[in-house]
C-alpha cells in the first residue's frame, strides 16, 4: 500500500451511507462458525487437496477473494475467513484489536478445526502482516505465507502518514477516514465500482474495529510494519514468503530480507492496493504457480 503521494484533510472524507453484502462463490461452500475464548469466526471451506487460507485486510470481509474462491477452490482446499470484528465474524469489545488477538484467533480456528495439519496462508493487507506474525509464532501451523501487499516493509516516510492517519480515527469518524485513505491507494485503472464497494463497506463496519485495528499495525513498540522493525521480523521468517507489492522501491528493500530459498518479492505496477482484484488474473496465475512450485 506504499503511496506515492499522500495528503489528507478531514474536509476530504467521504460521506457515503454503508452497505455489504456476503457474495457466495459456486459451488455455494459449507460454513462453519467457530467459537470458543477467541472471536467467533465466520468462514467458508471448499475444494480438495492443500491447505490454503485466505485472510482479507482491513475494513474488509472474505468477499474481497470473490476473484480468486472459483479459480482456488478448484485445485486446492481453501479456508476463506472474516476476521474479528469484519464482515460475519463476532464484534469484540475495545481493547481486542490488536494483532496478536488476530493471530490468536486464526491460531485457534487451526487448531480446532484442523487439528495436526498445515496450511498455506494468503493475506492481503493487515491479513498479509497477520499471516506472517503467525508463521513466526506458530511454523509448526504454517506452511508457507503469500502476502498481497501485505502491512510488512513500509519506509518509515510512510509509517509517518499512518501515524497520522491512527491519530485520525481516534477524532473523526473512523469510516470516512478509512474511505479517505483507500483514495490515495488506488490505480488509474482501478474500477469505480470497487472503490465504491471498498468505501461503503468501511463506512458500514463497527467503528470500534475500524478504529483500533489499523494503528497496532503500524504504530508503537509492537509494531512490524514499519521501517527497520519490519526489517527485523521479517528477517525471522523462515518458511518460504511470497511477497507482491505495488512499489518497485519497496520491493527492492525487501528482497534481502527473507532467507528461505523459495521465498520472492515481486513489484506489481499498473494495480491499487488491491491487487488481486486489478489483476485478478495475473495474481491467480503467479500465486498457484509459486505454490505448485513449492512441492
Amino acid at each position: 500500500m506504499e503511496m506515492q503521494q499522500f495528503g489528507m484533510s478531514r474536509r476530504s472524507w467521504l460521506k457515503q451511507t454503508a452497505a455489504a453484502a456476503l457474495v457466495a462463490a459456486s459451488p455455494v461452500p459449507s460454513a462453519i462458525a467457530a467459537s470458543g475464548l477467541t472471536a467467533k469466526l465466520f468462514f467458508t471451506e471448499a475444494g480438495t487437496g492443500e491447505n490454503l487460507m485466505f485472510l482479507h485486510g482491513w475494513t474488509a470481509d472474505s468477499n474481497d477473494w470473490i476473484w480468486q474462491l472459483p479459480y482456488f477452490e478448484s485445485k486446492y482446499r481453501v479456508i476463506a475467513v472474516d476476521l474479528r470484528g469484519h464482515g460475519r465474524s463476532e464484534v469484540m469489545p475495545s481493547g481486542a484489536y490488536k494483532p496478536d488477538d488476530y493471530v490468536r484467533d486464526i491460531e485457534s480456528l487451526i487448531t480446532t478445526h484442523y487439528p495436526n495439519q498445515k496450511f498455506i496462508l494468503v493475506g492481503h493487507s493487515m491479513g498479509g502482516q497477520i499471516a506472517a506474525r503467525l508463521a513466526v509464532k506458530r511454523p509448526d501451523l504454517v506452511k508457507a505465507v503469500v502476502s498481497v501487499d501485505g502491512s510488512l516493509g513500509f519506509s518509515d516516510k510512510v509509517g509517518a502518514a499512518f501515524a497520522d492517519v491512527t491519530e485520525n480515527l481516534q477524532s473523526a469518524d473512523p469510516g470516512m477516514v478509512a474511505a479517505a485513505l483507500f483514495k490515495q491507494v488506488y490505480d488509474p485503472a482501478t474500477d469505480p465500482a470497487l472503490q465504491s464497494w471498498h468505501a461503503r463497506r468501511a463506512i458500514g463496519m463497527e467503528k470500534i474495529a475500524v478504529r483500533e485495528s489499523f494503528g497496532p499495525l503500524f504504530v508503537g513498540p509492537d509494531q512490524v510494519g514499519v521501517g527497520e522493525a519490519s526489517a527485523e521480523f521479517c528477517k525471522r521468517l523462515a518458511l518460504p514468503f511470497y511477497h507482491l507489492c505495488r512499489n518497485p522501491t519497496q520491493a527492492d528493500r525487501m528482497r534481502p530480507w527473507f532467507s528461505n530459498a523459495k521465498s520472492k518479492v515481486d513489484a506489481w505496477p499498473h494495480a491499487g492496493h488491491w491487487i488481486m482484484q486489478d489483476r485478478k488474473d495475473d495474481v491467480n496465475a503467479a500465486v498457484a504457480s509459486w505454490i505448485d512450485a513449492l512441492q
